[in-house]
C-alpha cells in the first residue's frame, strides 16, 4: 500500500497507542473481526436470491394457509346446523348403503360418454 493511501485513512495517535496494552489491542481487533464477519454474512443473505425466494414462497404458504382457516372457520360459523346435519346424514347413508348411489353414479358416467362419443361421430 503507498504513503497517499495509508495517509488517507483516520490518523493514529501515537500518544493513544502507546498506552494501550497488546491485550487490549488485540481485543479490539478480535472486535473487529466479528464485526466486518457479522456484515459480509448480512450482505452474503441479501444477495441469495434462492434463499429469499424460499423465504418469500414459505411465507406465502403460511399466509395462505392462515387464511384458508379463517374461510373454514367463517363456512363453519355460517352454515346452518341443520344443514351440517343433513350433509352428514347424506354422507352416513351413502356410507351405509352404497350400491344405488354407485349405480346412479354409473348411468350418468355411461350417459355422458355416449354424450360425447355422439358428437364426434357428428365431426366427421
Amino acid at each position: 500500500m503507498d504513503e497517499g493511501a495509508r495517509a488517507a485513512g483516520s490518523p493514529v495517535e501515537h500518544g493513544q497507542d502507546q498506552d494501550r496494552t497488546p491485550e487490549e489491542i488485540r481485543a479490539e481487533i478480535e472486535q473487529t473481526r466479528a464485526e466486518v464477519g457479522d456484515t459480509v454474512e448480512a450482505l452474503a443473505a441479501k444477495t441469495d436470491v434462492k434463499a429469499q425466494a424460499k423465504a418469500k414462497v414459505e411465507e406465502i404458504k403460511g399466509n395462505v394457509r392462515e387464511r384458508g382457516e379463517v374461510l373454514k372457520s367463517r363456512a363453519r360459523s355460517t352454515t346452518p346446523d341443520s344443514a351440517q346435519q343433513g350433509g352428514q346424514q347424506v354422507v352416513a347413508k351413502v356410507r351405509e348403503n352404497p350400491a344405488p348411489f354407485a349405480i346412479g353414479g354409473a348411468v350418468v358416467l355411461g350417459f355422458l360418454l355416449g354424450r360425447l362419443t355422439g358428437r364426434k361421430g357428428d365431426d366427421y
